[in-house]
């Protein structure tokens, strides 16, 4: 089926979620990314924890929750909490996502985010990255209340376009994001950014790649 709309997760897959702890690595110290991926992890944990107790919390509440802990945890001084929220706020795009993102809009494709941010957050993202002109959709995760991978979040973009799933070619980092992605109905794409292992949870991509630059060699 041809692709219609190409959809990105955003945290991990268009946005560095490292690079927040990184810009304070001189203050952190060598833990530093130790720490960032400690509370990435718990971060999702959460997420999923409290779809599953039917406790919603919204994307940020959970983040600052999450880093709580981590700093409890990595023995960090409590007066950088602000520091690295305001940080988390702006993320670094990953270097190549640009250029691919023009190309794309190019070719018309309809191109959207799809993500457990909150408004609020992803368009401060967009902004902050010079990106206000490349995205038809920021779909977010609060329109139903409940994190990925919900199959209630991949129908978003679905209902909003009038496609089916296999009309979309959706990219993400995370392997639980891709399965779920594609157990919905979706082109899942995996982009391994960090030459890891995929679960084993019912789905497995079709196409694998290191960086979404490869992607144009594959979208028709």
């Amino acid at each position: 089926m041809k692709t219609k709309a190409v959809v990105f997760d955003a945290y991990g897959t268009l946005f560095d979620v490292n690079s927040a702890a990184e810009k304070c690595k001189d203050k952190i110290g060598a833990k530093w990314e130790g720490f960032s991926n400690f509370w990435r992890t718990t971060q999702l944990e959460y997420t999923w924890l409290r779809s599953l107790m039917k406790r919603h919390k919204d994307f940020w509440e959970i983040t600052e929750e999450s880093l709580d802990k981590s700093m409890k945890v990595f023995d960090i001084n409590s007066n950088m909490k602000k520091d690295l929220l305001e940080l988390y706020k702006v993320l670094s795009l990953y270097p190549e996502a640009k250029e691919v993102l023009e190309n794309l809009k190019e070719r018309s494709f309809k191109i959207s985010i799809l993500s457990n941010g909150t408004p609020a957050l992803l368009n401060e993202l967009i902004r902050s990255n010079n990106l206000n002109n490349f995205f038809d959709d920021l779909f977010s995760i609060e329109e139903v209340k409940i994190y990925k991978p919900d199959s209630k979040v991949y129908e978003l973009p679905v209902k909003k376009y009038g496609i089916k799933p296999d009309q979309i070619t959706f990219l993400s980092s995370n392997t639980w994001d891709v399965s779920g992605g594609g157990n919905y109905g979706y082109n899942a794409i995996w982009v391994n950014r960090n030459n890891t292992i995929f679960d084993n949870l019912d789905y497995h991509p079709n196409k694998e790649i290191n960086n979404l630059t490869q992607l144009l060699d594959i979208i028709k």
